[in-house]
């Protein structure tokens, strides 16, 4: 066949019979045999949207020179060539090449890691692949849905974001929602016949990128990938947007308190040194010099590397991130909404009891085939069920699974659905809770209709029960032993459903007049993990609420065996929930432990509506279409990777590949070590400004030997600041990180706590080691204050290698501190993170070259040291690690007044 011929360009797919299409596209209502849909794949290539625009490599290279950091070094260099210009000869163009060598690292770091940190999502996404159940070769399969091609037959369940444009051969109470596609929110039911003349408005088309919200069927594929009606409109559509995420906030709110000093320190020290006299472009280096010393170089490159190296981790294990931002979102998390079932349970379904009449049998008990009303029993489980058997399992809902299963173990199913085709189906939902199907039985007898669904729903509906063969009226005392047995079964923790069936001379039956049948318990057991999961949010003073559609019996079985209750539990049916104020259901959220049970997905919503109205930041779950309103709400929304829904993992901000609770706290974890790591670098690097700065303010308020030069300035902090600080992005957690309350969401990264520890402590101390050491040396060679010091003589380069010597030193000794803000050193593993320790070795082997290597001296403007100079730090590096090691034990001593003025 020429695959040429295989051509959608008419659009009037809705128009033609199904024949007509099928026809046009070489195929049939029973889809493509494999290899035919392979040749396709080549012709017509993967069903994906690729012409999104694409930002250039060069681009994204270009704008790591536009951030603040970079444009303040750019001028600073300017300032420094013109200097040059002015006076030749004074080392001011190496200065000018050193601040854009800078500027060039950082951008060229920072691109890599930003580079990487795609391809890791990208990868990401190539993990969670959009599947859909298609037929070939006679029989269905899943496969992902890049690999459709027109001409293959799709089948369409609720929660399916709808690969590609098709024509519906088959609908259930389809109903779609266009609201990607139209903006039209309002679902709309599918049909066979065609209803308009606009191709998008006929009800029997469904389009690529749109939701079925309920119901199912079946659709010819005639259109994939580009050549869809959203492939039109993203052609013309430009890269979206980001929207700011907390974390790159802070990080903007910190670059401008750190410029805005930087600038005018910078500008008043210039203006100063220019009223006592000095030269122009003396003063001139001076201000470049103070604004360098001011500005973290290594900030961005620090904090996307730590961001990448977290979603790392957390791949590992089992929790990806949509967005590397939105990890950090996670430290801030008060309140976890979770659902129950492959959550906080092991989503392996399976019917544990089966009560016929008023008799209750275990599901693997024998005779159960000979017990009266078993074989209608047996028919509702196997015809009124969406799931479908496979070679080893089963496709579907793993309710509807688990019931399947029983039922081909009590009875081969075989050819059962062929016999009594379906040709009605009004599908389960969170408002009905409730499945009805109709069936044909042939032979001119009435139509049978099976229910199951809440027995508080289903019992409602029948108004006869079996009795001896016969039918009998359904009493308020039988129904009394019905919901007595249902409480039995809810209370050992299975989810119960309610059978009933009845005969019809319509095809689709009436909700009225069912005859009840039994019970069917299903036991779902909790992960085994789960209960210390529970335990450590509350010690990490996160509240964790559970919200399910189950019987508040069965959800409060299952919270008290996870340990979700511990005391008096409070659980919360969704009807007394519709009768709640406002008022009420914020007082009733202050609560320690609370259960909602028989809760729609709208009350879902509304609860984490109001825990955010009283200032809780909530991190909700959810895997179906109704949840993803609560996920898209939520602070942080997490979708379940094995049974979410497309929709639901398209709504959330990170996607559980294993769906379970206790990766959502590994999470956690990762979000407040983030956050404090990129705190601990600040400390880090903000320390080594004030013995940056204040030999420029001595120089030029109290006429003192510059003691540090430029050039020195940028080997701090780009030789050896930058390494180590690197090395507290990988710091593994504190061990007591999950025994703190969450962090608050006003709380900063720049605070008076940390500006006062960097800047007027361990700052101050750094710089009264270098100058101690300057002087000491200055003295020892004869030199007296307002005596002769030329600045090419080896006096003076000796001093300032000295001076540049200590800093180092007390660096040191300062990110060994860092690696903490509670947690002693010792106890946290001095060797633990490597990284830091090949910084330090970085430095240190950077201090011997610059001062032992004779031909980088001149460039450095220093001279050899010994162990004499070097010893004259160490005092100070001691007090250093000594006098934080006592500061934190009076922290974790949780004295208020300590905690609040010394924690950083």
């Amino acid at each position: 066949m020429n695959h040429h011929q295989v051509t959608t360009a008419p659009a009037d797919q809705h128009r033609v019979t199904l024949e007509a299409l099928q026809q046009r596209l070489h195929c049939t209502a029973e889809g493509l045999r494999s290899a035919e849909a392979k040749q396709r794949l080549v012709e017509f290539g993967s069903n994906e949207l690729r012409v999104r625009k694409e930002t250039p490599e060069i681009v994204k290279f270009l704008r790591q020179f536009t951030n603040f950091f970079a444009l303040l070094l750019i001028v600073g260099a300017g300032l420094a060539f013109f200097a040059d210009y002015l006076k030749p000869g004074e080392g001011n163009f190496y200065i000018g090449v050193a601040l854009l060598a800078v500027v060039l690292l950082n951008a060229l770091f920072t691109y890599i890691q930003e580079h990487q940190s795609e391809r890791i999502m990208e990868s990401f996404r190539n993990m969670l692949p959009q599947m859909i159940t298609v037929q070939r070769d006679g029989q269905t399969s899943r496969i992902e849905a890049r690999l459709l091609v027109p001409g293959d037959v799709i089948l369409l369940e609720e929660g399916d974001r709808v690969p590609a444009d098709g024509r519906l051969i088959e609908v259930n109470q389809l109903k779609v929602d266009h609201a990607s596609l139209t903006g039209e929110s309002e679902p709309q039911l599918r049909k066979l016949s065609c209803t308009h003349d606009n191709l998008i408005e006929s009800r029997n088309m469904v389009f690529s990128g749109t939701l079925v919200q309920s119901g199912n069927g079946r659709a010819l594929v005639y259109g994939t990938g580009m050549n869809t009606q959203i492939g039109q409109i993203v052609q013309l559509t430009k890269e979206a947007g980001t929207v700011e995420t907390p974390i790159r906030k802070e990080l903007r709110h910190f670059i401008r308190v750190i410029s805005t000093i930087a600038i005018a320190l910078g500008i008043l020290f210039f203006a100063l040194s220019v009223a006592l006299g000095n030269p122009f472009i003396g003063s001139l280096i001076f201000a470049i010099g103070i604004i360098v010393a001011n500005v973290p170089e290594g900030l961005l490159p620090t904090v996307t590397l730590a961001l990448t190296m977290a979603s790392k981790r957390m791949a590992k294990k089992n929790a990806l991130i949509k967005n590397l931002e939105a990890v950090e979102t996670l430290g801030s998390t008060t309140v976890i909404c979770t659902d129950k079932t492959g959550t906080i349970t092991q989503n392996r379904m399976k019917v544990a009891t089966l009560v016929l009449g008023e008799r209750e049998w275990s599901a693997d008990q024998s005779g159960l085939a000979q017990e009266e009303g078993f074989a209608d029993a047996w028919a509702v489980m196997a015809l009124c069920n969406n799931a479908r058997l496979t070679d080893h399992h089963y496709q579907g809902d793993p309710t509807e699974g688990a019931l399947l299963l029983l039922a081909q173990s009590l009875q081969p199913i075989g050819d059962l659905a062929a016999r009594f085709p379906r040709v009605h189906e009004s599908p389960f939902d969170s408002a009905t809770r409730r499945m009805i199907t109709t069936h044909k039985t042939g032979n001119g007898q009435p139509n049978l209709a099976y229910m199951k669904g809440a027995p508080e729903i289903v019992l409602k509906k029948c108004t006869h029960r079996l009795h001896r063969g016969e039918r009998v009226e359904f009493d308020d005392s039988a129904r009394g032993k019905a919901l007595a047995l249902y409480e039995v079964l809810a209370a050992r923790g299975e989810r119960v459903l309610a059978l009933a069936c009845k005969t019809t001379d319509a095809d689709a039956a009436s909700e009225e007049h069912f005859v009840y049948l039994g019970l069917v318990g299903m036991l779902d057991p909790p992960r085994p993990e789960i209960a210390e999961a529970i335990d450590r949010c509350r010690s990490a003073g996160i509240r964790v609420f559970m919200i399910t559609g189950d019987y508040h019996t069965t959800a409060e079985s299952i919270a008290r065996q996870v340990g979700l209750f511990t005391g008096d539990g409070q659980v919360v049916v969704g009807e007394d929930l519709l009768q709640t104020s406002e008022q009420e259901l914020s007082v009733l959220l202050d609560s320690r432990e609370l259960v909602f049970a028989r809760s729609t997905p709208q009350q879902k919503l509304q609860i984490v509506t109001a825990l955010q109205k009283k200032g809780e930041v909530v991190t909700v779950t959810g895997d179906g279409v109704n949840d993803s309103p609560a996920l898209k709400n939520a602070n942080m929304g997490v979708a379940m990777g094995v049974s979410g829904t497309e929709v639901a993992r398209e709504a959330a901000d990170m996607v559980l590949m294993d769906d379970n609770f206790a990766s959502i706290v590994q999470a956690i974890k990762e979000g407040r070590t983030i956050f404090s790591n990129i705190k601990k670098f600040i400390a880090y690097i903000l320390t080594s400004n004030v013995p940056e700065i204040l030999p420029f303010i001595a120089f030029v308020a109290l006429d003192a030997p510059l003691a540090l030069t430029v050039v020195l300035i940028l080997t701090i902090d780009l030789g050896t600041d930058l390494l180590p600080a690197l090395g507290l992005g990988r710091e593994p957690p504190e061990h007591d990180v999950m025994k703190q309350p969450p962090r608050r969401r006003d709380e900063r990264l720049l605070t008076w706590p940390l500006l006062a520890m960097s800047y007027g402590i361990m700052g101050m101390l750094q710089a009264a080691a270098g100058f101690f050491a300057f002087f000491v040396v200055l003295h020892q060679g004869g030199w007296v204050w307002g005596g002769d010091l030329p600045t090419s003589g080896l006096l003076y380069r000796t001093a300032v290698t000295s001076f540049f010597a200590a800093v180092v030193i007390c660096q040191v000794a300062d990110v060994l501190i860092c690696r903490t803000r509670r947690q002693s050193i010792l106890s946290a593993g001095i060797f633990r993170n490597q990284l830091i320790w090949v910084g330090i070795a970085a430095e240190l082997g950077l201090l011997a070259a610059i001062s032992q290597i004779e031909f980088l001296q001149p460039f450095f403007g220093t001279a050899a040291i010994g162990w004499f100079e070097i010893s004259l730090a160490l005092p100070f590096a001691a007090a250093i690690l000594l006098g934080d090691e006592f500061r934190r034990w009076l922290i974790r001593r949780d004295n208020r007044f300590v905690q609040r003025w010394l924690t950083w």
